[in-house]
């Protein structure tokens, strides 16, 4: 399995902090994270790198607003505003990189992102994972998902670690998993830029994108979902599984939002399997 390799990458609108592995591979997978208080692509996306590399050139980067890519100096004024910063920065990132059509996988707030890419450029991805997805008209504004958002009003390692509890179906089973993210999450959560993206990022409602959009994605489109997600309930995948003509839907039971770590070796089988075409 590949080490990940950790790079700053300087485009003309962005400084992107990019995880790699399987570098030299031709084709590849831009792997886009989910949002929350000090989350990083390297947090979501560990085990899925070092799974994917030998046939892929995994990408993860940290979002724009995220982690140790840049922030914006004038934040953006809806969520719109952001979509079209990290449509922008995706974009920059695959050109730079050489990569005229990749493989995508997003999770969560990355779902959306995904699915903005695949309208505004489709022909530059091909096979779409969308896993845990919200920002659906059906999504429900769960109490721990109310919570999280609420994490700075009187941040603490103890309340980081009580919100990452939610994301799993097993607390116990995933004890570790769950210290081994709190100090990091938390230092980064801190940070005064990190704060700052975080709060005018929650602080703007999801748009959620019309079925006639919907309608004209013609990827091929695996959704992926917890049975027992508290913070994006499986609703959500059913309402864009009705909605996007090429999609098939995996739904893992006692799993949670993560499922890429609660479930990490099926689910990386799953997504390579789907990307191979032998599902």
């Amino acid at each position: 399995m590949s080490t990940v390799q950790q790079t700053l990458l300087k485009t003309d609108n962005f400084t992107t902090y990019l995880n790699r592995t399987g570098e030299g591979n031709e084709q590849a997978i831009l792997f886009l994270h989910g949002s929350g208080p000090g989350v990083t692509a390297l947090a979501n996306w560990k085990y899925a790198l070092k799974a994917c590399s030998e046939t892929y050139d995994c990408l993860a980067p940290d979002l724009f607003g995220f982690g140790q890519s840049s922030h914006p100096e004038n934040l953006p004024k809806n969520r719109q505003g952001w979509m079209d910063c990290w449509v922008k920065q995706m974009m920059e990132l695959l050109d730079n990189l050489g990569h005229k059509k990749v493989h995508v996988v997003g999770n969560s707030l990355g779902c959306s992102i995904a699915l903005e890419l695949l309208l505004e450029y489709p022909d530059r991805f091909d096979k779409v994972v969308l896993m845990g997805p919200g920002g659906t008209p059906n999504t429900k504004l769960s109490h721990e998902l109310a919570r999280a958002k609420g994490f700075y009003d009187n941040p603490s390692e103890k309340k980081l670690k009580q919100i990452l509890s939610w994301f799993v179906y097993d607390e116990k089973k995933m004890a570790p998993e769950i210290e081994g993210l709190v100090a990091s999450r938390f230092e980064t959560a801190m940070r005064p830029e990190v704060r700052r993206s975080n709060d005018s990022i929650f602080s703007t409602a999801a748009v959620p994108v019309p079925v006639t959009a919907l309608n004209r994605i013609v990827n091929s489109v695996l959704l992926v979902h917890g049975r027992d997600d508290r913070v994006c309930s499986v609703e959500s995948s059913y309402y864009l599984l009705s909605h996007l003509p090429n999609a098939q839907l995996h739904v893992f039971g006692k799993c949670g939002h993560w499922t890429q770590i609660e479930h990490h070796e099926s689910f990386n089988n799953l997504i390579l399997n789907f990307f191979s075409s032998t599902i």
